[in-house]
């Protein structure tokens, strides 16, 4: 079979002449070098994609948020199956519609003053925490305290209440508001991030509840 003629030189506009054989091959260097350069940066496209799809599923399938919303509790069964245990009456009053609990517990510190605590979540979705120490001493409610010193007192469900008033400071957490009393030989605290009015509404259900059971 005959050999194929030979193809005309390629004519460059920019040179208005046939490019040479040098210049040939380097032409055909460069558009190698663009073309291995664009196939690089494809590359690295799809393996950053891959990366991210990856990353992607390991959030939507491993990471679950710390937040997450606990079971609310039913504090007042939990503190009747451990009242036998505490040996005295333990605050759990009824509270209007629109309370909960998240947590509760009866427990013992290294202080070895056994203590009745509940986490209520407020109508206002503010948090209080409860904490009933039985037979404690001052030293044990300073503790719970934070030894944040007293700003005063209130009167609320017939007894006399320290005020623990943070609001002001930076970053107070669940210590923003506070309150402690003694009912009986119950020593209680109350700290949270709720309004005045919802601390009020606590402390006067367990003044009441308590204050039934001392006579």
């Amino acid at each position: 079979m005959a050999a194929s003629p030979d193809r005309p030189p390629r004519i460059v506009a920019e040179l208005g002449r046939p490019e040479t054989p040098d210049e040939t091959a380097a032409r055909k260097a460069e558009n190698s070098r663009k073309h291995r350069a664009n196939q690089t940066l494809r590359n690295l496209v799809l393996a950053l994609l891959a990366s991210l799809a990856v990353v992607l599923v390991l959030v939507l399938v491993v990471v679950r948020p710390d937040g997450a919303p606990r079971q609310a509790r039913d504090y007042r069964a939990d503190a009747t199956n451990s009242q036998a245990q505490a040996g005295q009456m333990l605050a759990a009053p009824p509270l209007p519609t629109g309370w909960s609990a998240n947590d509760d517990g009866l427990s013992t510190g290294s202080d070895s003053v056994m203590a009745w605590s509940v986490g209520f979540i407020t109508p206002s979705t503010q948090y209080i925490g409860l904490v009933q120490g039985i037979s404690a001493n001052p030293t044990w409610v300073a503790n719970e305290l934070q030894n944040t010193r007293s700003t005063g007192t209130t009167s609320i469900g017939g007894h006399d209440w320290k005020v623990y008033d943070r609001r002001a400071s930076q970053d107070p957490g669940n210590y923003a508001y506070s309150l402690s009393t003694v009912i009986g030989s119950s020593s209680i605290v109350l700290h949270g991030t709720a309004s005045r009015a919802e601390f009020d509404t606590l402390a006067t259900a367990i003044a009441t509840q308590l204050g039934k059971s001392t006579g």
